[in-house]
This record gives structure tokens, sequence and C-alpha cells, in this order.
């Protein structure tokens, strides 16, 4: 009875061990799949060869053909990575050490990407064969490419991006006036603030104007042509030169507009505009002007700032035959006319009344005395630079 008892309990340990190595195995054999690697083993003199199962995915091999001998590795090696398989087993026979190298294969017509890691097999006499660990990352290898060649075209987007908007603001510095030439007329003192549009792809047609007529009146402007880019350059810098052409006229400034007008709507096709076109006469102080569907100017005086009263005038470009009407504007020593377009104040976040209010706001802290930091601080505290569209702001400080 105690002999059975023994028999069956020795019996019982070795079926909870091929349990256990079977449970192993299964293990071990998931894992191999998982990380898409296996094992293999050269024996050097007798030339067994043996692999793990997933070896034989790897290949695509079917393991009825059983595995590829050493000798004959080399034909199932993309033939421009044979010096790298060659390299890597003189490497393993010569050291004692792992060593590892990267090839590709093809399996059924795709190339696959390999790590091998070999390790001598070692016996007193030398190394008697080769313990390998093979793996496929080819998804790896593929996203990374995939990345390497997503950051070269970003890369690329953004160079062609900054030498676009390189050439385009240097095509418009030279279109446009030197904000820092200014004319010398007596009671009079000029700033202007041209700031382009952060983003590359939006830089914008706004442009401005400040120069002697010849009558000894001062033509001032400001305007914004729709659209982005160089389209909308060229038409700013058509409607700019035409308007300096025609104000040689000493028309007013409605009848200048009027004819900017016609310009736009059979020349300038699919453009509209806004603009803001006056004479201002440093001796009698009276600014003529008139507007063109344009945010009206803001008149600071005795500390307090408001917006014009704006006289009628539609869009440039949106329709013919509808006169636009001229204001007379009667400034004083000490007074601040501040002409800007719409980029200063309008935001995609927030309501365009908001940046007028806050334009209005800052307006009355400019000091009268010092008009170039005085613009710097304005735009500084409606928010800095527009990140989607130019800005412009023509500061005219009345003198005694």
């Amino acid at each position: 009875m105690v002999d059975v008892m023994g028999t069956g309990a020795v019996g019982a340990g070795l079926l909870g061990h091929e349990t256990d190595a079977e449970m192993l195995a299964v293990r071990l054999a998931h894992a191999q799949r998982l990380g898409n690697m296996g094992w293999a083993e050269w024996h050097l003199h007798t030339g067994e060869t043996i692999w793990s199962d997933q070896v034989y995915t790897i290949f695509g091999r079917d393991p009825a053909e059983g595995p590829i001998a050493l000798p004959q590795l080399a034909k199932h090696v993309e033939p421009a990575d044979v010096a790298a398989l060659d390299r890597l087993l003189w490497a393993a026979v010569q050291g004692v050490d792992p060593v590892q190298a990267e090839f590709r294969i093809r399996r059924g017509g795709e190339l696959r990407d390999l790590r091998v890691v070999l390790e001598p097999l070692m016996a007193p006499g030398g190394p008697i064969g080769l313990h390998g660990v093979i793996q496929d990352i080819t998804g790896r290898r593929r996203a990374e490419r995939m990345m390497s060649e997503s950051r070269r075209q970003l890369l690329e987007t953004r160079e062609q991006a900054a030498e676009d908007r390189h050439v385009m603001l240097a095509l418009r510095a030279a279109i446009l006036p030197d904000p820092g030439c200014r004319p010398d007329l007596p009671h009079t003192r000029i700033a202007v603030r041209y700031v382009p549009a952060e983003k590359t792809a939006n830089l914008g047609g706004d442009w401005f104007e400040a120069t002697p007529a010849p009558d000894g009146r001062l033509l001032l402007a400001v305007g914004d042509v729709s659209g982005h880019g160089l389209p909308a350059i060229a038409h700013m810098a058509q409607l700019r030169h035409a308007l300096v052409g025609l104000a040689m006229t000493g028309r007013p400034a409605n009848r200048l507009l009027d004819w900017l007008n016609e310009l736009v709507l059979h020349q300038l096709t699919d453009t509209t505009a806004t603009a803001i076109v006056g004479h201002l006469d440093p001796e009698t102080r009276v600014f003529a002007w008139s507007q063109a569907g344009h945010p009206a100017p803001i008149l600071v005086r005795d500390g307090a700032a408001s917006r014009l009263d704006q006289p009628r005038g539609v869009l440039l470009g949106a329709a013919s035959g509808r006169p636009y009407e001229l204001a007379i504007t009667r400034l004083r020593p000490g007074d601040l006319l501040l002409m800007f377009t719409d980029g200063l104040v309008e935001r995609r976040t927030r309501d365009i009344d908001v940046g007028l209010d806050l334009a209005l706001a800052a307006a009355r802290d400019v000091p009268g005395g010092d008009l170039e930091a005085g613009l710097d601080r304005m735009l500084s505290d409606i928010g800095g630079p527009n990140p989607e569209d130019d800005a412009c702001l023509l500061g005219v400080g009345i003198l005694s």
C-alpha cells in the first residue's frame, strides 16, 4: 500500500513538471509572437540548424522545408545588405560577446527589416556554433521612415513659407513709403506704424500715404485691399499709386475716391477695398476727408478720445454711381488724429467693438510730445500684432 502511494506521488510530481514545462513553452511562444521575434541555433561542426516556430513566420518559410542553413542565409538577404550579414557573422565567431546588426530580407516579394543578435556557443576549443535572436522590426522602421519623411516635408514647408514671407515683405517694403520718412510740414508731427501679420500665409494689402500735395496741403490716407498674399499686395500697389497720381489734380478727397472706385470696379477684378483719404491744411488745420467702408479716425482732444462721424461712402469696388461725401474736421493745437486699418482692432477671438473700445482707451494715453513712443505703446495696449491680418496706424499731431 505504501509502495503504491509512493509511486503515485512520484507520478503526480512528474506530471506536474510536464505541465509546468508545457505552460512555459506556451508562454514563450506567445511572447515571441507578441514581440515578433524568435531564436535560432547554427552548429558549425555538424551543420545542424534549429529554429523556433516564430523564425519560420518571420522568414515566411514552411516548417516542412526546415530551417535555412547558415551558408545559405545570404541568399535570402537583400543583396545590398549581404555585407552587413557577413560582418555580423565574422564578429560573432571572432568574439565572445553578443553582436547585433540589421539587414533586410524578401518575404513574398516584400522587404522586411530584421534585427539579429548573435553570440557564439563556446567550447574549450573555441566556438562550436552560434545562437541568435531574430526580430522582425519592419513596422517600427516604417513608422520611423514615415516620421522622418513627415519632418522633412514639414521643414521644407516651413522654409518655403519663410521664403515666401521674405519675398512678400521685401515687395511690400519696396511698394510702400518708408514709415521713417515723414514730410516736414509746419505745425504738424507725423508717425506711422506698419505691423505685418504674424502668420505668413495671411500677408495682406494694407497701405498708407502721407505726402505733401502740390498746393501745400498734406495728403493722408490709409486703406486695406481684400485678400492675402501677392495678389493683395499687387492690387494694393495699383490702388496706392493711382491715388498718388490722382492727388496731383488737387481735387477733393471724395472725388479721388470716386475715381478709385471706378479703378477697382473695372481694373482690379474680384477685388474690394476700404480707404480713408483726406487733405490736411497745416495752416488752417482743416482736415477734409472721405471714407469708403473704412473705420472712422480717432480724434484725441484734451485727454478724451472719440471716433469722428463718418461721411457716407461704400466699399471701393462694391457699386458704381454712389457718390462719396466729404467731411470737414477742424483740428486744434494739441489734437491727435489717428487713422488705422481694421487689423489694429479686429481679432477672430473678440468682437470688433471690443477692439475699438480698446483703441479708444489706448489712444487717450498717447503723449503728444513723443508720438513715436506713443504709437508703440498704443499697439501694445491693444494686444500687439494681429496674428491674422496686417495693421497700419497713422498718427498726426497738431502743434501750436
